[in-house]
């Protein structure tokens, strides 16, 4: 096929082209940094416009993309200091979305796959009650809420113009060359750094490797049965913060230093800190549900959380 990639310097949209590239497809890389796959066989980079409204992506109907996955996105962070987030946040997410699928359609693209959130889920979960595919949206952030509305677009568009559209929500993602904040536990575990977490072992979250977001993308780029369905992805095991970094520590060859606080005093110390959202992310649990985009697919997580965790250590040491 040929796919054009939008975010393709990004984290996910980088091991998508080259993993596309390897495997015969043609690839057209949509990128704001020139450089990432000089040489790279099977990729043509393309620079891509800032993603707003008036954005003019170039495509035409002579270029015969079959598959554009949209990667590019304003994504969340812990502190945002915009003085309008959400408002920032709906000018890329959602009208930048909206304006390239258009153009998309118009170009005769047969089917758009939107990397969505968790997030427009909502933030956490209660003990057994993972979310699922078709729960009503419950977004809290302004990050959740572009996602939810930019996922309202693409559904009316596909019924204006009959482009197929697949819409994907992962959690969080890691993998080699992960940043943020897996990056920032990597580094604490491989420096030794004591960690009262210890008591934080019933908490449930899952997450997805990078290898698996990547192969359920590929999956629903043709599959007849994705078509204009909104699917979950996670590695189908949930971890509690204890047991993640127990695991990572191993994988890392640096045994993870936790000792006991009880949970209440967690909670106190951060409302002092003033970081009541860090407590909530370590303590609280977020499941996902994935058994539709098992049973639609027929699709499973091709790496364990183990392979995931090895590959994510690899990638952190080169």
């Amino acid at each position: 096929m040929r796919v054009a990639v939008s975010g393709a310097n990004g984290f996910v949209g980088q091991a998508l082209a080259q993993h596309l590239a390897s495997s015969g497809h043609q690839v057209l890389a949509y990128m704001q940094r020139s450089g990432v796959f000089a040489k790279t066989a099977g990729i043509i980079a393309a620079a891509a416009p800032d993603l707003c409204l008036r954005a003019d992506w170039q495509l035409s109907s002579g270029q015969e993309i079959d598959v554009f996955v949209h990667c590019a996105a304003r994504v969340h962070v812990m502190s945002d200091e915009s003085a309008d987030s959400l408002n920032e946040f709906r000018r890329v997410n959602v009208d930048g979305t909206a304006s390239l699928a258009r153009q998309a359609a118009a170009a005769g693209v047969r089917r758009f796959i939107f990397l969505s959130s968790i997030k427009v889920n909502g933030e956490y979960t209660e003990a057994e009650h993972p979310f699922r595919a078709d729960d009503p949206p419950a977004p809290e952030s302004p990050y959740g809420v572009s996602k939810h509305e930019a996922e309202q677009v693409l559904r009316h568009i596909a019924a204006d113009t009959g482009m197929e559209v697949v819409i994907i929500r992962p959690p969080l993602v890691y993998g080699p060359g992960v940043k943020a904040n897996f990056e920032s536990m990597m580094r604490l575990l491989v420096r030794g750094f004591p960690m009262p977490l210890a008591a934080v072992n019933d908490n449930l979250r899952s997450l997805v490797a990078l290898d698996n977001l990547v192969d359920l993308i590929v999956t629903c780029m043709d599959h007849t049965e994705a078509i204009n369905q909104t699917l979950l992805v996670s590695d189908g095991e949930d971890l509690s913060t204890a047991d993640l970094l127990r695991r990572m520590g191993t994988a890392l060859d640096h045994p993870a230093r936790l000792f006991y606080v009880p949970r209440p005093l967690l909670s106190l110390s951060a409302k002092i800190a003033n970081s009541p959202e860090i407590y909530k992310r370590l303590c609280s649990s977020l499941q996902l549900d994935i058994t539709k985009t098992r049973d639609l697919l027929g699709w499973a997580p091709r790496v364990s959380v183990y392979e995931g965790l090895r590959r994510a250590a690899n990638g952190f040491r080169s």
